[in-house]
């Protein structure tokens, strides 16, 4: 067939057996579809085109050897044959068997890698390039010929490559693009032990993809291996497990001996040292012969205790070099140098795999590794050190006798090598799902727990893994279907773990990508930052001015403008000699720059744009990074330095931070790492508001019990919000309607609309409050609950007009305001329909005021027992308090009249009340006869009820004290705003205590009325006094009572609260100006009185001849004055009144004089004689004497009593005589009178203060004194007839 001929459909599909598989299926679809012989035409050039370029690769593979001395090379025909006839084989090998190199070259040899690549996939990145270079130099060719690898930040495969190392990721991130794989015709998974995440995904989705591409040949490989575990994972249709070929013998044969950390002292085991044990394995191997010694431990701080213990036995010859994860390439590379002497290598796990350092004929296994483990409840991924399996205790032992008899020393027994588990639990049970489902997602795998896994991981790993997701805001849902959001689309095209990846996106959201990106690369890769064992603290020096204090993402972009700066300024070897100086790892810094051009390959892809040298957001970058972080974020605990974290953790800032001497209140972390123990790495400062706004649908909301606010017009409540925990909102204030629109409503409602509680102008509601107090005055008069519509019904009145949605005051105004122009009356309550009674309660029976006088004073009504205000209050400013008296409020209001006599007649004593029963029935009947407010109601009562037939009922029978509180009228002392301050039953002791803010409001009037001290009251100083001053205080009518003063040198006016206190004053101020004006000669009073009466007078015991003629001047002017008409109110007047009364003056006096001296005498001689006596009698006698004669006798007592005097003294002196002769009758005679002292005594306890200085009293009290006449001297005869029954009957009708 020429190139001008149209080749037939049939001979270009036999054509196709010369092409790659991938362009065979293209080619397929096409040649289906083409009839046109242009277009068969144009396909077959193309055929042939690629037919060459597999030509080109099959003339590139050269003639293959194998090595002799590996022992795969033993078996490579049955290998062959096994791959040959098999889709899956799975090649068992232990350590040195040479199966990794072998086994590609026996695949070219077979014929594979022409149509398709041998993909050859790695664990690591420096295991595929080196395998790759070791392939290659097998086959005497350069890298990217035959052989070539691919790996994240280098490509090395060329149009003739066949065989292509690769790790596992890279193989991972080729399904996004070609999900059948059909780039390759071979794929070999090597170091299949390990069991890692990759790989565990890698091996179920061959499982699904093999029946698909029966062309496809899969090599499973590994040094200690549970090959049939495999072989029964790839089984065929038939249930038959794939073949298993063994790969045994190693190269040189390795002695296991075992030497655990224990020894016998003394009879017992004693767990020795590590250190010590370590050294003693050393030196045995030492003396075992010459050869580098290879140590494993599980972490860097173990190998630098080693590395001392080492060091400090000082050996000769010895070389100790340290090789782990964190040490720079060319540290890491001094293990592949030459040296001379023995090396003592000390290394992690990082040695125990692919990883084959030269020349190591000894091992010592310390038995203990960190294994990675990912806690699906603290969400953090933890490194425990723990004792290692069985297979991993094998490879470390494969580690020797690559190049002769090797020697494995296990510092652990035999019996604990058997106990331990055969093989490391492989990742996918040990670490974060998130990457793995999303990827599964977004190829659209179906159900995870379905997919083929050698080892399934557990349901909450995988939910565990949803829920990151979710939180990345990945997936729509956490159901067992989950989609991906457009999020979660962006995260599966990022070749990133989603944390970084959700970091990108969110970014990109807030304009600042490019910053994002270098902090992203950063955290990818390992720091560039070295600290060289040596130099320590030089490195920490030289990298604190890239320090922040607020972030350590900040410190990386720091570094990285400091590298991108430096390596513009200089060439490309100053510029790696400088970063070296700096201790800044040069290989790194490639691989950072590689990772962020990637990165910004991939936003372009994405179609992303961003802008370089723009301004730093520090708040957006973090707000970005912590998109991805949300897990990771902590709560400083109080005043110390650990952190509360998601889920109940707790972790310190990792000291190499530059927050970790002065941490903030809430960081984030890169990463959460469990070593010693839980340790944040890379943080930075945030703000809780950004994780509110990020985490909005992950937070948690608890709720305080709904509290109203009157000024909100609306329920509200105290928020509490958590992030896994973390509280990001301790205590906010909230709407209640947007936690619970219904329980909002109701408490608006209730609190609002029914209990008035809030701010508003709407007239429906102004209404509607006074209708309700009207109702609710009416239970208070009424005394009786339930009458008016409870709290519920007015609930259901609102409830039912009310549209769902107004919750607030806010949505009230906004609703009512349209509403109330269709419907006004829709919110009006009908007060007929508030009240439910029949009970008679109106203004007659409970008036709303009382007039007492001119002035109109406001009731109120308050049913509730108990309370200081229950019952009736009259309501009393306080300035109106002092004229104020209790004259008609016995009565009460009439509505409470008949329960008012009712409980009077019950406080009748017992003896009287049997006479008036039953109660009720009386007063019904006495009710009508009263007639209120004419006298007081007990005396009306009293006579009444004799009418009706009671027996010897008085008014003063009645206990008013025993009333219930709300049958005694209650006195409120009201401000001016009318707020009561004060109140009592008690009237005189409510202005008692109110007496000061009485004075006060008397004295503004004063401040008009009353004037300053003058020395004489004329017409042109004082004038005429009037009666009242009234005037306006706090906006009450207020009288007050001016009267004159007498002071030291004159008189003046003051003003005084009330009458009768007006009244004295001008009394006694008119008696001492006329006493002022007025005197008498004492020689010429007592002149002419016989020699003992002159005597008696001269000794008088209150100042003498002096002050017996005083006192009798004083009730002489006093008397006068009274006599003439009392105290006057013009200066005319009272010149008037004191010509009247001076002539008489000196007359009165000596008429007093004569008549009280008589007396005098025998007074003095009574006096003298009953000092020598004594005696409860003898105390009697001197009682009755001070009263009879006490100072200011004459102004007391008045001569009307006092002309009687000698007849008392007389009977007292026929007391004394006769009571020598019979005592007991003497007693008997004194008990009466004392029978009289004490019932009015008791009787004036009963009656207001002050009334024992009336003229009634007095009179009583003079009564006694005539008793005692008649009882002890009766032959002298009383001035009028006298009892102790007359007695007790003046008592009584005391009031």
């Amino acid at each position: 067939m020429t190139m001008n001929e149209t080749p037939s459909r049939d001979e270009l599909f036999a054509a196709l057996e010369n092409v790659t598989l991938a362009e065979a299926r293209s080619f397929r679809r096409r040649l289906k579809k083409a009839r046109a012989p242009k277009a068969l035409q144009e396909i077959g050039a193309e055929i042939h085109a690629a037919a060459e370029r597999v030509a080109l690769t099959d003339a590139a593979v050269p003639t293959i050897t194998y090595p002799d001395a590996l022992p795969v090379t033993a078996r490579k025909d049955d290998i062959a044959e096994a791959i040959r006839d098999n889709q899956v084989v799975i090649i068992a090998g232990e350590t040195g068997s040479g199966k990794t190199t072998q086994i590609p070259k026996i695949c070219l040899d077979l014929g594979r890698g022409r149509r398709g690549l041998i993909g050859h996939t790695q664990p690591r990145r420096i295991a595929a390039r080196t395998v790759a270079e070791r392939i290659a130099s097998e086959l005497d060719q350069k890298i990217g010929e035959s052989v070539g690898y691919a790996i994240r930040f280098d490509d090395r495969v060329s149009e003739t490559t066949a065989v292509k190392l690769m790790t596992d990721g890279i193989l991972l991130a080729e399904m996004q693009r070609d999900r059948f794989l059909n780039k390759y015709d071979t794929i070999i998974i090597d170091e299949a032990h390990e069991r890692s995440l990759n790989i565990d995904f890698l091996l179920g989705y061959l499982k699904r993809l093999l029946p698909k591409r029966p062309d496809l040949k899969v090599i499973i490989t590994s040094a200690t291996i549970d090959p049939e575990s495999f072989a029964a994972h790839f089984a065929d249709a038939d249930g038959n497990p794939a073949p298993i070929i063994e790969v045994s013998g190693r190269t040189y044969p390795v002695e296991i001996r075992y030497r655990p950390l224990e020894f016998e002292a003394g009879g017992k085991v004693v767990d020795q040292d590590p250190l010590d044990g370590l050294t003693e394995a050393i030196e045995e191997l030492m003396h075992e012969g010459d050869g580098d010694i290879l140590c494993f431990f599980p972490g860097e701080r173990d190998i630098r205790d080693a590395m001392e213990a080492i060091e400090g036995k000082k050996w000769k010859n010895v070389e100790v070099t340290p090789l782990f994860g964190r040490l720079s390439n060319q540290e890491q590379h001094r293990v592949f140098s030459e040296h001379r002497g023995r090396r003592i290598v000390l290394a992690t796990n990082i040695a125990e795999t692919s990883l084959t350092v030269p020349g190591i004929r000894y091992v010592v296994d310390t038995g203990t590794a960190r294994i990675s483990r990912y806690s699906t409840r603290t969400k953090v991924q933890r490194l425990p050190i723990e004792p290692i399996s069985q297979a991993s205790a094998n490879q470390r032992s494969g580690r020797c006798g690559r190049v002769a008899d090797g020697i494995a020393i296990r510092l652990y027994s035999e019996q604990d090598f058997e106990s331990r588990s055969e093989f490391t639990d492989p990742e996918i049970l040990r670490t974060n799902l998130a990457s793995v489902i999303l990827q599964m997602v977004s190829l659209k795998l179906g159900d995870i727990e379905q997919f083929p896994f050698i080892q399934p991981p557990e349901h909450k790993a995988i939910r565990d893994g949803l829920n990151l997701l979710h939180e990345l805001g990945a997936l729509h849902d956490k159901q067992d279907k989950p989609t991906l959001t457009a999020t979660g689309r962006d995260l599966a095209r990022i070749p990133l773990d989603p944390r970084m990846a959700r970091m990108l996106i969110e970014a990109n959201t807030n304009g600042c990508l490019d910053d994002v990106m270098v902090i992203v690369a950063a955290m990818t890769i390992q720091d560039v930052r070295e600290r060289p064992l040596d130099f320590q603290a030089q490195a920490d020096q030289a990298h604190a001015r890239f320090k922040d204090k607020s972030s350590d993402f900040l410190s990386m972009l720091k570094l990285w403008d400091y590298i991108k700066q430096t390596r513009n300024e200089q060439s490309g070897n100053k510029f790696r000699k400088r970063m070296k100086q700096e201790f800044l790892h040069y290989m790194r810094i490639r691989e950072w720059f590689d990772l962020v051009r990637q990165l910004k390959d991939v936003a372009k892809q994405l179609g992303w744009t961003y802008q370089e040298g723009t301004e730093r957001r520090a708040d957006d970058i973090h707000m970005s990074l912590l998109s991805g972080l949300l897990s990771n974020i902590g709560a400083r605990d109080g005043n110390s330095k650990e952190f509360q974290g998601a889920r109940n953790t707790r972790f310190l800032v990792f000291p190499g931070s530059a927050l970790a001497k002065k941490p903030p209140e809430f960081l984030m972390a890169a990463e959460l790492v469990e070593t010693s123990r839980l340790w944040a790495r890379d943080v930075a400062t945030i703000d809780p508001a950004w994780v509110e706004k990020l985490g909005a649908d992950l937070l948690k909301h608890n709720y305080s019990e709904p509290t109203w606010s009157r000024k909100r017009a609306a329920a509200i409540a105290h928020q509490k919000s958590t992030l896994y925990g973390v509280p990001i909102v301790a205590d906010r204030t909230v709407p209640y309607h947007r936690v619970d629109p219904t329980a909002a409503r109701d408490m608006f409602i209730r609190n609002a609309l029914v209990a008035g509680d809030w701010n508003t102008h709407h007239a429906f509601f102004k209404t509607n409050a006074q209708a309700l107090d009207d109702a609710a005055a009416y239970e208070e008069k009424a005394r009786r609950r339930g009458l008016i519509v409870d709290e519920d019904t007015l609930f259901d009145f609102y409830d039912q007009r009310i549209p769902a949605n107004v919750t607030t005051g806010r949505h009230f105004d906004s609703w009512w305001k349209k509403e109330r122009r269709r419907n006004p009356e829709l919110l009006d309550f009908d007060p007929t329909k508030l009240i439910d009674d029949s009970h008679e309660v109106t203004e007659e029976s409970f008036p709303d005021h009382w007039r007492k006088g001119s002035i109109d004073y406001e009731l109120t009504y308050k049913f509730e027992p108990g309370d200081p205000l229950d019952g009736v209050t009259v309501m009393v400013p306080i300035p109106m308090l002092a004229g104020l008296d209790t004259e008609g409020f016995d009565w009460l209001v009439p509505g409470l009249r008949l329960e008012l006599v009712t409980e009077l007649i019950r406080s009748l004593p017992k003896a009287l009340r049997r006479t008036v029963v039953p109660a009720p029935e009386f007063a019904e009947r006495a009710i009508d006869r009263l007639v209120p407010y004419e006298g007081t109601i007990t005396q009306q009562l009293a006579d009444v009820l004799r009418e009706l037939g009671g027996q010897g009922i008085n008014a003063t029978d009645f206990q008013p004290s025993k009333l219930p509180m709300h049958l005694r009228m209650n006195y409120g002392a009201i401000d001016k705003r009318g707020k009561i301050v004060d109140s009592d039953r008690d009237l005189a002791a409510l202005i008692r205590r109110q007496s000061g803010h009485i004075k006060s409001s008397v004295s503004r009037v004063s401040r008009t009325a009353e004037s300053t001290a003058v020395s004489e009251w004329t017409e042109d100083t004082l004038g005429a006094i009037d009666d009242t001053v009234t005037t306006n205080v706090d906006g009450h009518e207020v009288t007050a009572y001016p009267a004159l003063v007498a002071t030291k040198d004159g008189v003046e006016l003051k003003v005084h609260p009330t009458k009768a206190a007006a009244d004295a004053a001008m009394v006694t101020t008119t008696l001492t100006l006329l006493m002022r004006d007025i005197a008498v000669n004492t020689a010429q009073m007592v002149k002419g009185l016989p020699l003992q009466q002159r005597v008696a007078v001269d000794s008088y015991p209150h100042g003498g001849a002096d002050g017996l003629v005083n006192d009798a001047r004083v009730a002489a002017i006093r008397d006068l004055m009274l006599e003439a008409g009392g105290p006057v109110r013009t200066p005319s007047a009272f010149q008037k009144l004191k010509d009247t009364i001076k002539p008489q003056v000196p007359g009165r006096v000596r008429q007093a004089v004569v008549a009280i001296a008589p007396g005098l005498a025998e007074y003095s001689n009574l006096r003298a004689e009953l000092a020598h006596w004594d005696g409860a009698a003898i105390d009697d006698m001197r009682e009755q004497l001070e009263f009879l004669l006490p100072r200011n006798a004459i102004t007391i007592h008045g001569m009307s009593h006092l002309r009687h005097l000698p007849r008392y003294i007389q009977a007292t002196r026929i007391r004394l005589e006769d009571m020598n002769l019979d005592p007991d009758r003497d007693a008997d005679r004194q008990a009466e009178v004392d029978n009289a002292k004490a019932y009015l005594a008791n009787r004036l306890r009963s009656l207001p203060p002050g009334r024992e200085k009336t003229r009634e009293v007095k009179d009583i009290r003079w009564m006694v004194e005539e008793l005692r006449v008649s009882l002890f001297a009766q032959r002298l005869g009383t001035a009028h007839a006298v009892s102790l029954r007359r007695i007790q009957k003046a008592v009584d009708k005391l009031r």
